[in-house]
């Protein structure tokens, strides 16, 4: 046991350097991105056992109408769930609310020691969320391919009824002018 904490000691020593040498004016967050990098990997390695235990047959490639509808279904979910104010209570242990940045959405910060921080981070960034949302889409289009269609068809909907929105918004501000 005692050599086998020293190895840990040392490997924690070399990260902590490795960390400063990267980022040596401000704390990066490189262990809580590795962190972040084995739980997605665990995530990703639970879909590809989830869909390799299927026992039916599985669709074939995704039709091209399945590949838009997918990005804008992650687009969409992807801000709700990082900036939209009625997700707020959800990112909330992990982030601090700053401002009020457009319709229904709000800017917040990652708070808290490296865990937290690096939840923050990941929670409050759309890019960041978009990975794991794709994985979730792709895994669950080759699982449930008719539910996943009907779910990603209805928030693909959701974000063409948001740019909707926008776009008439912008244009009754700009005739009001």
């Amino acid at each position: 046991m005692h050599k086998h904490e020293t190895h840990l000691s040392k490997l924690g020593n070399v990260f902590r350097r490795m960390g400063k040498n990267y980022s040596p004016q401000e704390e990066h967050r490189l262990a809580g991105h590795l962190g972040a990098l084995a739980a997605f990997g665990a995530y990703t390695a639970a879909w590809g056992t989830a869909i390799g235990m299927r026992k039916a047959e599985l669709p074939g490639a995704h039709r091209p109408t399945d590949v838009v509808v997918t990005a804008a279904a992650v687009f969409r979910l992807g801000r709700l769930l990082s900036k939209g104010s009625v997700t707020s209570p959800l990112r909330a242990p992990f982030t601090r609310y700053e401002k009020t940045t457009g319709p229904a959405e709000v800017q917040e910060s990652p708070r808290g020691g490296p865990i937290r921080s690096t939840v923050g981070e990941l929670v409050t960034c759309p890019f960041c969320l978009s990975v794991w949302l794709t994985t979730a889409f792709t895994g669950a289009h080759l699982l449930w391919p008719k539910a996943t269609r009907a779910v990603t068809g209805g928030l693909a909907a959701l974000a063409l009824a948001d740019t909707m929105q926008l776009g008439y918004d912008s244009l009754t501000q700009k005739n009001a002018e």
